[in-house]
């Protein structure tokens, strides 16, 4: 794809664009479908995009998908986000199930990919109260009894859209290795043992609490292998990092669009202030970083989808990083702009800023990124 779209994507993109302004283009429809503002995923809005056969843009035909590569649900991310679109559970999907796509049995493609295209949500649990950037140390355990059933004990929090999930793909550990006795399992929505908290945060009701007690699974809820969790999680940070990205570079865009509008037609002094230097610098330099962060993102998904076996460690953390940080700085100084207005929830500034102060938080954070590329240099 290279940063140039095909007239396939530039059409879907379209499209995606249409519908956004067609469903979500008025402020009084945004505050109807999230609660004004505080539940990011609409499940009616999100069974219309899966009617559509967008939800599986990027998974396999056989189950139900487009047959599509990572640039194409990366460019479905960023116009979602754009046109702010209450699809929040997307993202977790999108992620999930790429991890059973390369992992899972025959059995749990066709149950988990089939159910992600036709509008199933999926979570993933790896985060533990000890246990945030330093996945390896996590303590909820799985064991084996006689048999063959996985026993469960433990607690994960900071858990994306798990209390929406038709099933969530657990992490335990299944050895006292840190890395090497890790494994994956499928945990459906509703399993006995299973509770799920809310936790409130500035974005509204994202992450959840996720407590285990005597949770029972068949011996063949396991994902992949068991004690390779670690690896397994290590092949799919590419496609993770990748995403957020491009959901970041979404948002970046919308917040500058919406500051260069209000510049525009807010006037003082017998003018508008975005005729004033000072903001006109300011506009400039953030329209050129978002061009660098989109060129950027398209080319590192271009590469994924070109060497599908390769790990793009370095690329991916360098994308999330560039994305997330520009994404905060462009919800940021779209409110300093925007003055007193920019901090009123009349407008949509605080919804954006409250969304991209977090994102360099999640999916491991930006001193996380900037660590994975230092180290790639031998550092």
């Amino acid at each position: 794809m290279g940063t140039r779209l095909t007239p396939e994507q530039a059409d879907f993109v379209a499209a995606v664009r249409d519908f956004a302004k067609r469903e979500c283009g008025s402020r009084e429809q945004r505050d109807a479908l999230t609660g004004n503002g505080r539940d990011p995923h609409n499940a009616d809005i999100y069974g219309r995009l899966a009617a559509l056969g967008w939800l599986g843009v990027c998974l396999p035909e056989e189950y139900g998908g487009a047959g599509g590569g990572l640039a194409d649900a990366c460019l479905l991310l960023e116009e979602t986000s754009y046109g702010m679109v209450p699809a929040g559970g997307f993202i977790t999907t999108v992620i999930t199930a790429k991890a059973y796509e390369r992992f899972g049995t025959e059995r749990q493609k066709a149950e988990v990919l089939t159910g992600a295209a036709r509008g199933a949500v999926l979570a993933i649990a790896m985060s533990e109260p000890a246990a945030g950037s330093d996945v390896g140390a996590l303590s909820c355990r799985a064991r084996q009894g006689p048999d063959g059933d996985w026993l469960i004990d433990g607690q994960k929090t900071w858990i994306s859209n798990a209390h929406v999930a038709d099933s969530i793909l657990l992490v335990a550990r299944t050895d006292e290795a840190k890395h090497a006795g890790l494994t994956m399992f499928h945990v459906p929505a509703g399993t006995p043992g299973m509770q799920i908290r809310g936790i409130e945060t500035m974005g509204g009701r994202e992450v959840n609490d996720v407590f285990l007690s005597g949770v029972r699974l068949p011996a063949d809820a396991v994902v992949g292998e068991v004690d390779n969790g670690w690896r397994q999680l290590m092949a799919g940070l590419n496609h993770e990092r990748l995403f957020l990205a491009a959901n970041m570079l979404g948002l970046a865009r919308r917040a500058f669009d919406d500051a260069v509008a209000y510049v525009r037609e807010r006037e003082q002094f017998g003018r508008p202030v975005g005729s004033f230097q000072a903001l006109r610098h300011r506009i400039a330099d953030l329209a050129t970083e978002i061009e660098c962060t989109r060129l950027l993102v398209r080319e590192v998904a271009a590469d994924c989808d070109a060497q599908p076996d390769r790990l793009f460690p370095r690329e991916a953390s360098m994308a999330k990083l560039k994305a997330t940080e520009t994404a905060k700085r462009a919800a940021l100084e779209g409110m300093q702009m925007m003055g007193g207005y920019g901090y009123a929830t009349e407008y949509d500034m605080e919804r954006h800023l409250r969304a991209a102060v977090v994102s360099t938080v999640y999916g491991g954070t930006s001193e996380i990124q900037r660590d994975v590329i230092g180290k790639s240099y031998g550092l």
